[in-house]
């Protein structure tokens, strides 16, 4: 296959692709991998993949740039290897991916550099569908683009109802980003809805087709989690903690910017209405705070 025909049949692959030298510099960066992470060839080719671009983490929010890159490893030791992380979008959230790494090896035996394929794990579609939806009703939330609170009204009665009559559990996470106003006072309002935002794209980008996060009012967001008890809904709040935590944005000044959220969770009991389960989350989103914010409680 000629350079020209390879480069056009990797182009247009669904997944992203790219490859890099044995110093982890990355020397190309298809088309999927622009549609899946937002970030151009030109902005990464040249530079390391923990340059402010993949910074992959784990479920338990560990940077596997600087500890466990299966790239790295794969480099070493010239093993493929398989993973389901957590990718850094240009826009700051975090997206769920499958990543399959090899190495590239010279007709002397020796590793010259690796190549990583990754899928795109988020429901996508689900959500382009349900924005679509929410619009023609007017249940957006226009910054955010996930439902606002009240769709997440409506979904909670019909959530409570259905749990009356087959006994269906369902959870509630309410959400809210800690010191968000001493971030506005401190980089600005629109530097601050670029934050509502990727918190918001990580809610929707790690969630079940059938789950939903609404922004609440302001700082504020509820996840109706369905089909969760204690345990499961427990992970759940945990999980988006990490990958809010090891999320971020880059301003204009080169910055880093990340903020950390406080969560309360509960499962929906027999004598709950919509007012009574959104209460119990909240003060138990309070309890996180008390306890130094960056957490989730559970009661």
């Amino acid at each position: 296959m000629n350079h020209e025909l390879f480069k056009k049949v990797v182009d247009n692959l669904h997944d992203g692709l790219y490859f890099v030298n044995t110093d982890r510099v990355i020397t190309y960066w298809n088309k999927g991998a622009e549609m899946i992470s937002g970030f151009r060839a030109e902005d990464v080719v040249g530079k390391k993949c923990a340059d402010n671009i993949l910074n992959h983490v784990d479920e338990n929010g560990l940077n596997l740039c600087k500890y466990l890159c299966p790239l790295a490893a794969t480099l070493l030791d010239g093993e493929p290897r398989e993973a389901e992380v957590f990718m850094h979008h240009k826009e700051g959230h975090r997206i769920p991916i499958s990543i399959r790494v090899n190495p590239m090896i010279n007709s002397s035996g020796t590793i010259v550099g690796g190549f990583e394929l990754f899928t795109d794990l988020s429901n996508k579609r689900a959500t382009e569908l349900r924005i679509k939806e929410l619009e023609k009703l007017s249940y957006l939330d226009y910054l955010t683009r996930i439902s606002n609170r009240a769709f997440a009204e409506k979904e909670l009665f019909a959530r409570i109802e259905e749990f009356r009559r087959y006994g269906v559990q369902f959870g509630i996470l309410y959400i809210d980003i800690d010191f968000f106003k001493n971030f506005n006072d401190t980089y600005g309002h629109d530097t601050g809805d670029e934050v509502l935002k990727f918190v918001a794209e990580t809610f929707s980008s790690n969630c079940r087709p059938f789950d939903l996060y609404s922004r609440w009012g302001g700082e504020e967001f509820l996840g109706i989690i369905r089909n969760v008890d204690e345990a499961g809904i427990t992970v759940h709040g945990e999980k988006i903690c990490q990958l809010v935590e090891n999320s971020f944005i880059v301003n204009k000044d080169q910055q880093k910017l990340s903020v950390t959220i406080s969560i309360g969770g509960t499962v929906i009991r027999p004598n709950d209405d919509v007012k009574s389960v959104v209460a119990r989350a909240d003060k138990l989103q309070y309890i996180s705070k008390e306890a130094g914010r960056n957490r989730f409680t559970f009661g």
